[in-house]
């Protein structure tokens, strides 16, 4: 390029247009793949600023794109190819993209060894490896740019991984449901995030079940927040966690909701309202059952 090194150091995306325009390539190329994406600034945040941000504090649970409007983070994701276009259209300034995780079809699980916290985060999780029986098949990795790599896996489609930082090992995040991971050729205020040599014909592998254990919350105590019926106010709120679920979420709160019920000793007592709950959301009796019985399985005593 004939652009200076002093330009190029004041303004690291020395052509604007043409990172937009790459970002949204690479964009696409990803939706075609079965990835769900979005728009990212060079900070790596989503690029459209949320439309409620100057409302009052909702009664009401908070908007996920029920709205009709962009700016919803993670939920504006698509692998439709005209709404990415319009997303990166409304957001001409994005030099990359985001890729949602927890999504079907590949229910996305990114585990993010971070280096700029100074911990040996990759031997951390060979260590865990070691300890917990399990290995890393080949999949995916990326390169970030300042040396961490990110590993994608995939997931069970009635599991719901939450996201963590540090919580698995130090230096060690998870990206589950509701969180996103910086796309292979996004450009940020760092650098360019890469995928690493020999890992781009993978598909992403699935996760060792041994490790997905581990990604899962913690149990609480049984019993803990009951009060009177099906686990009183925890109970409750579990149902109301259910019935705020849109499409798109619905089996993913369902089975996260039926998961804590179990692991709080409710479970049983819990089902019926949990399987009603799912139905006034949308999903089959049938549907609601099976995704309990597999919390049941997942997080029960047996489990």
């Amino acid at each position: 390029m004939a652009t200076s090194d002093r330009h190029s150091t004041r303004h690291p995306d020395r052509h604007p247009r043409q990172a937009g325009t790459l970002a949204l390539a690479h964009a696409l190329s990803a939706a075609e793949r079965g990835l769900a994406v979005i728009p990212l600034s060079r900070t790596k945040l989503p690029a459209l600023r949320s439309p409620h941000r100057d409302a009052p504090a909702p009664a009401q649970p908070p908007c996920h794109g029920e709205c009709g409007r962009f700016g919803h983070g993670v939920y504006d994701a698509s692998t439709d190819p005209a709404r990415i276009r319009e997303l990166f259209a409304a957001a001409p300034w994005a030099t990359g993209y985001g890729i949602a995780c927890g999504l079907p079809p590949h229910h996305l699980i990114g585990v993010d060894l971070d280096t700029k916290s100074g911990t040996d985060s990759t031997g951390a999780l060979r260590a865990l490896a070691l300890r917990h029986l399990f290995t890393i098949p080949p999949t995916i990795v990326v390169i970030t740019p300042s040396g961490g790599r990110h590993l994608w896996l995939t997931g069970p489609p009635d599991v719901v991984v939450p996201n963590s930082a540090g919580r698995l090992a130090p230096g060690i995040d998870i990206r589950g449901a509701g969180g996103y991971l910086v796309g292979p050729g996004s450009r940020t205020a760092h650098g360019v995030y890469t995928t690493a040599p020999g890992t781009a014909h993978l598909a992403p592998a699935p996760c060792p079940r041994a490790l997905l254990r581990l990604l899962l919350p913690p149990p609480r105590t049984p019993g803990a927040g009951a009060g009177g019926g099906a686990g009183g106010a925890h109970g409750r709120g579990l149902v109301q966690f259910v019935l705020a679920a849109h499409e798109g979420q619905r089996n993913t709160r369902l089975f996260w909701a039926a998961c804590r019920a179990y692991e709080d000793g409710i479970g049983e007592a819990l089902a019926d309202a949990l399987v009603a709950a799912a139905v006034r959301t949308g999903l089959t009796d049938r549907e609601a059952r099976s995704t309990i019985a597999s919390a049941a399985r997942m997080a029960g005593p047996t489990a």
